[in-house]
Order: C-alpha cells, then structure tokens, then sequence
C-alpha cells in the first residue's frame, strides 16, 4: 500500500471514470455481474487491516524495509538484516481473530480484509510454498485460518490483500521471473483453498511493469473462488494508472481510490481504502481520526455510490489499539442509528461537497448535512414531490420548502446531530429514476 508519501501524508488524485457496457468477466452478462457484486455494494463498510512482524518497529508495513532487490528500488529505514529476522521475534500472545470480528462487528463493517501477504513477503498463514510465513514464528498459528473461521460464524465476509511483488525474493522481476510467478501462484492456491469460501481478494501494486502472468492468475483465483470480487491492481504497470485509476480492464470489478475520498461514480464500482492513522500499520502515538472524521468520510463515499474500507494497525500482541477501538466504538454507535442511510443506498442524487451528501433507496432520498454555514441548506431541486421530510431516528420538525429551482431545508439547532444530521426525504415517485445533481453547497 501506498506509492507516493509527502510528510507522512499522501497526496492523490482518486479517479474511477465510467466505462460503458463494462463486464468483469468476458463471459459474464451485466446482470450477473450486478448479482456477484450485489453483497459488496450493500455493505458499504469494510475492516482493512495491515498487520504482520512490522509491528514490533512501529513502522510502515514493507516500505521502511531498506533495499535489498536492484528490481524493486525501496530506501526505507529499517535495514534488510534486521526487517527479514522481525519474524524470528513475532509473538502475538493477544491476537484472537473473534475479537477482531467483534469490533468490527460493533463498528457497523460488512466485511475484513486481511494482509495475508504484503510486498515484504510475509505470509500470515501456513505454507508449504514459502517458509518465511507465521509457522516459523514462535506464534505458530494460522492466522488467515483464524480470521477466517471468526468472519463467517458471524456472517462477514472476508477477503484478503495478496501483493504479486515481492521485494524479498530476488526472483522477482529478474531472469527468475517465470519461477517466481510460478510461486505466487502456488501462494495463492493455498490460501484460496484451504479456507471455505474467500470472498474478495485485494491485488496491489507498485507503480512498475506487472509481470505476474494475469491472464493466469486470474484464472486460477477464479477457478479456486468462482463468486470473488477481484480488484483493479493486478494489472496497474504504472504510477499514472494508479493515480488516476480511469477504467477497469476485464476481470476487475471495483475501482480502489488510495488516501482520498473517489469522485462521484455510479456505473464502475470503486471503494476507498484509507488509514485510521497516518500509515499502513501500527504506529505508536499515532494520530488517529476522530469519529466526526471517519462518520463524514463515510457518508461522502457513500455519498459519490462508493465503499469505504477503513484500515486498523494491530499491535505486536495481535490486539487492535484500545484508542483505535474506542473510535470505532462510537462510529458504530452512530451506525447503529444511521445505517439505514448508508446500508443498501446508492449515491446521489446530488453529488456530495464539504457540506452534505446524499443517498437513495426506493423511494427515499437521505440528505446527510456535515456541516452548517448558516440556518439552512439550500439545493438544486428535483421534479419528484416530496411526501414527507423527517430527521432519520426521529426527533425535532425540520422544513422543507421549494422555492423555484432551489429546496431550502431547515433543522432545528437543538435537532441537529453534531457529526452528521440525516434528513430524510420521501418521495411520490422512485429516487433512484433522478438525474444525478451538482450542489453550490
């Protein structure tokens, strides 16, 4: 994860431009496309989780690991020596997956994604393939087996990060390169075999030429988990794609906007992965997003009919940080009284701002205002009549008025809820049959 850094902080341009008539699959229709990614664009929110003997250093997952491989240029902190033995140290006494899961599960997420392997080449799970996997820790055990047993005894669906690159393996993009694609394919077998039924898996990359043989591997992973979800990164070769992320080639079936939140899309699916921190993996003292922060991210990319897949640091002991948990502890809380608005909607109609965004179902426009710059919120209006307007949980009259061309919404001062008050609109007519509308807000 992570290709551009500027003090700590990146710096992106997110994104996914519709392609028409696009299928995942050549030989996949639209709708069975639309029925394979129905879970997915219902869940809205996901766990990303970075983890592996990183953690014992607090630093970035494989980019603090200095070079060792002429073919994957890396100046990170930690020298080669001292990364590539962490895992002789990694001893996750603490880690228990089902805790995991219950958080979140308290935090209102749909689905987990694990790091089962990340570019410096550790596997959390035992293999055959490589040994410098979590059975040569003193931990021992299966963690991928773990998680993914806890997911689905609570019915979340579970996928996992899988890097091609492997800057450890000095087969990668060498002379050895057949072999060494030979052996990320045999990675992938074991852990999209062994574990029942794989929901997604998260391809990455590294800005340079793909050399994974994709047409291949996209066979094999489909062959293993026919039904997975299969990101846009197998095949990026380049910093500008990644940037920029403006289409989906076959095989791909959502756009992955890094650190920033996508711009409105409603024909190619796409999901924004972002930090609750300030990196990929756990970081002492780490600044850490606020609840208003995370509740207003996720109502924009819901907003733009986006996902967001929110990542957790875990701890060298394999608990997820008690200041981590506690946020997402009160963004569940407001999940647990707003997710009718996030749950199952679609973005729009009018595309989201600083100020408001907004989702639909049916027959329901919900107007989520982030912020308040005076008495009310003014909007472009719609043809369809507005049968009723209430504040979602209840509580408190609001107005709404259309005045020409403009709706003019009020909220009570006393009603209004402090992250994100959802308005919502209910409607004569269907709210998804409404053009897609450009706010001043």
């Amino acid at each position: 994860m992570r290709l551009l850094k500027k003090s700590g902080v990146l710096a992106l341009v997110a994104l996914c431009v519709a392609v028409a008539g696009f299928q995942a699959e050549a030989n996949e229709t639209a709708a069975q496309h639309a029925a394979r990614l129905a879970w997915w664009r219902e869940a809205r929110f996901g766990m990303f989780i970075h983890w592996g003997p990183v953690s014992l250093t607090g630093q970035e997952i494989s980019w603090s690991r200095a070079n060792s491989n002429t073919n994957c240029p890396n100046n990170g902190p930690t020298p080669v020596e001292v990364y590539d033995n962490l895992y002789k140290s990694f001893n996750p006494t603490n880690f228990q997956a089902d805790a995991w899961v219950r958080i979140a599960k308290t935090t209102g997420m749909k689905y987990m994604v694990l790091t089962a392997k990340h570019a410096d080449g550790f596997l959390l799970w035992n293999s055959k393939v490589d040994d410098y996997n979590i059975g040569a820790t003193p931990f021992r055990r299966d963690v991928c087996a773990e998680l993914s047993e806890a997911a689905r005894r609570k019915s979340l669906k579970i996928g996992w990060y899988f890097s091609p690159m492997d800057w450890r393996d000095p087969d990668c993009r060498s002379a050895n390169n057949n072999r060494f694609v030979k052996k990320i394919q045999g990675e992938l077998e074991e852990l999209l075999s062994r574990r029942g039924n794989i929901d997604l898996v998260w391809f990455d990359c590294d800005g340079r030429p793909v050399d994974w043989d994709p047409a291949n591997t996209y066979a094999l992973v489909r062959r293993l988990q026919p039904h997975i979800l299969i990101n846009n990164r197998l095949e990026m070769g380049t910093q500008e794609e990644w940037l920029h992320q403006d289409q989906l080639r076959p095989n791909e079936d959502y756009c992955t906007p890094e650190q920033r939140i996508g711009v409105y899309n409603d024909r190619n699916p796409w999901e924004t992965c972002m930090t609750i921190g300030t990196q990929w993996s756990w970081k002492p003292n780490d600044q850490i997003k606020s609840v208003n922060e995370i509740i207003k991210i996720l109502a924009q990319c819901a907003g733009g009919d986006g996902n967001l897949l929110l990542d957790v640091g875990p701890m060298p002991d394999g608990r997820i940080e008690p200041r981590q948990v506690e946020v997402l502890k009160q963004v569940g809380a407001w999940m647990a009284k707003n997710g009718g608005s996030i749950y199952g909607t679609r973005g729009g109609p009018w595309k989201p701002t600083e100020v408001i965004a907004s989702t639909r179902r049916a027959n329901t426009i919900y107007l989520h205002i982030l912020q308040w710059k005076g008495d009310e919120i003014e909007l472009p209006a719609f043809a369809g009549k507005i049968k009723s307007a209430t504040l979602l949980g209840g509580g408190g009259k609001i107005s709404v008025e259309r005045k020409g061309e403009r709706l003019i919404i009020q909220v009570p001062v006393l009603a209004r809820d402090a992250i994100d008050t959802v308005v919502k609109l209910k409607l004569d007519g269907s709210a998804m049959d409404l053009p897609v509308l450009e706010s001043q807000q």
